[in-house]
C-alpha cells in the first residue's frame, strides 16, 4: 500500500469510532490526477442517498494535459462502493445525527484507489484542549530524554 492523501485535520477535529476500507468511482484523468498526487481531502465528507454512499467536497485537480480542461467538475460527488450492509448501517447512523462519515485517507492498494472510511463524532473543545497539552506534554518529555542521553 502506498499513500496518496491523508486528512489530516479530520484526525484533531473528530474521535473515530469505526473505519472500513472501500472502493471509489474514479474516471480516467481523475486516476492520473489522483497518482500524482493532485488531490485534497481537508473538506469532503460522505453522504448516504437512495442506499448509496457519495463522497462529496473531493478536490482533484483536471490533470495537466486533458484537452477539455474547462468543462471538468474537480468537486463533482464520486462513488463509495461499500457492501450493503455496511451502506445500511452508515445509512443509519447518519440519519440517528451526532455521527458523520469522512473519507480519512487515500491510497494504492495494488493498481486500485482505496479510502479508508470511517464513523466519527465531533471532538468537544475541551477534548481538543486536551489533545493539545497531551502533545506538548509528550513533545517536553522527548525532548528531555534527548538532553539527558
Amino acid at each position: 500500500m502506498s499513500e496518496i492523501v491523508k486528512n489530516k485535520k479530520a484526525y484533531f477535529d473528530y474521535e473515530i469510532l469505526e473505519s472500513q476500507e472501500a472502493g471509489i468511482e474514479l474516471l480516467g484523468h481523475e486516476m492520473k490526477s489522483v497518482r500524482a498526487k493532485h488531490v485534497n481531502l481537508k473538506w469532503s465528507y460522505i453522504s448516504a442517498q437512495n442506499w448509496e454512499l457519495w463522497l462529496k467536497q473531493m478536490h482533484i485537480w483536471v490533470w495537466k494535459s486533458l484537452s477539455n480542461r474547462d468543462s471538468v467538475e474537480v468537486e463533482r460527488p464520486r462513488k463509495i462502493f461499500l457492501p450493503k450492509k455496511k451502506i445500511i448501517y452508515y445509512g443509519s447512523k447518519l440519519k440517528e445525527g451526532g455521527y458523520t462519515l469522512l473519507a480519512l485517507e487515500l491510497y494504492l492498494k495494488w493498481s486500485l484507489v482505496k479510502v479508508r472510511v470511517w464513523l466519527a463524532k465531533w471532538k468537544k473543545s475541551y477534548q481538543k484542549k486536551q489533545t493539545l497539552k497531551e502533545r506538548t506534554i509528550d513533545r517536553e518529555a522527548s525532548k528531555m530524554l534527548k538532553r539527558n542521553y
